[in-house]
């Protein structure tokens, strides 16, 4: 979901960006003393994800990999065997499950480096990289139904092999070290709080500096854009837009407007206490603008158009789709909305009078 915020040297009355542009492909941007911020490709609207590399003497910790792809694995040789000069990833850190984000954590282990993540993150990368599937499961389907998908594209989706972590996630070995909310995390020097954010993924992973102003971010913290909230067939009734808001909340009593945070996408900017109030309104705005259109029964897929206020591409259908559901569960669980089925099972939903 975008939410208004520009990009370049300024945005709004409190976001800046002191680094207006990115660092090439294989190349790194030094961002403070012993933290370095890498750029990586992605083959999907959003091009790119972030990787920050902190320097321990002996070797690096890698926050966040990429997708495991041969175009991704050639950066960090090219990394490795240049600017990082040669010395042995010893850590790498996994913000949440995700796979831009965790799919190269296995490929790094094999080459002696040890895995640390919360315990959630673990455990959902592990079950899903080792979940293959070469059509929708039967649950998926008719989740996709239920919420209303069209038909044309649930046809096409249930003949097609779907999106697997293991296309782009490495194996991932049995053990890992876990990073729990309030422990206290050393790299590059620094000492860093752990805190866990909660609602785009459950229990991701931020670093917030004890001695010097920057907050790494992840994709909990991002400067123009709101991760995803979506509600999939795994847990088809969880409200994480809920997560999201609480979250949020709890953020703004650490934020300072001198933060420096590294996000998982976009720019490094500051101003996080205005960022955290823009992206809760945000939310509310979306749901208020849901909550006017459910005067009349809607289908989940009928809701687009006042959640994202522009036009969904096939590419983000799904994506679109699973955020409407978890914005709509949010009414219900609130008591602003009530679900039910229509005669063929599809869900319905109407605000309350």
């Amino acid at each position: 979901m975008t939410d208004g915020a520009q990009t370049g040297a300024q945005a709004g009355p409190g976001l800046r960006y002191p680094f207006p542009e990115p660092p090439g492909e294989g190349t790194l941007a030094r961002i403070a003393e012993g933290v370095f911020w890498a750029r990586l490709p992605l083959p999907m609207a959003l091009d790119h994800v972030n990787a920050y590399i902190f320097d321990d003497g002996d070797g690096w910790t890698v926050f966040d990999t990429g997708f495991d792809t041969t175009r991704t694995r050639g950066i960090w040789v090219k990394l490795l065997a240049g600017p990082l000069r040669g010395k042995q990833v010893r850590r790498v850190i996994a913000s949440h499950h995700h796979p831009d984000h965790i799919g190269l954590a296995g490929w790094f282990l094999a080459g002696g480096a040890e895995l640390w993540t919360s315990r959630t993150a673990w455990l959902f990368a592990r079950m899903l990289v080792l979940d293959v599937q070469d059509r929708p499961l039967p649950e998926t389907a008719e989740f996709w139904r239920r919420s209303g998908m069209d038909a044309a594209i649930l046809h096409q989706r249930l003949q097609e092999r779907p999106f697997n972590f293991a296309d782009v996630v490495a194996p991932l070995p049995l053990g890992f070290h876990q990073l729990c909310e309030g422990q206290v995390f050393r790299t590059a020097g620094r000492d860093w709080d752990v805190r866990l954010g909660q609602g785009h993924a459950p229990d991701q992973i931020t670093l917030w500096s004890r001695d010097c102003p920057l907050v790494v971010g992840a994709d909990q913290l991002l400067p123009s854009i709101s991760p995803n909230l979506g509600v999939y067939a795994t847990e088809p009734e969880a409200d994480p837009v809920a997560a999201w808001l609480d979250s949020c909340a709890r953020f703004q009593g650490f934020a300072r407007a001198d933060h420096l945070v590294l996000p998982g996408h976009k720019l490094p900017f500051t101003g996080l206490p205005f960022r955290l109030l823009q992206k809760i309104e945000n939310h509310h705005g979306a749901l208020r603008r849901l909550i006017a259109h459910l005067a009349s029964p809607r289908r989940a897929s009928e809701c687009f158009a006042p959640l994202f206020k522009r036009e969904i591409t096939a590419a983000t259908y799904g994506l679109a789709l699973a955020e409407a559901v978890g914005h709509l569960n949010h009414l219900v669980a609130t008591g602003q909305a009530r679900r039910w089925a229509d005669d063929d099972g599809v869900w319905l939903w109407q605000t309350l009078a």
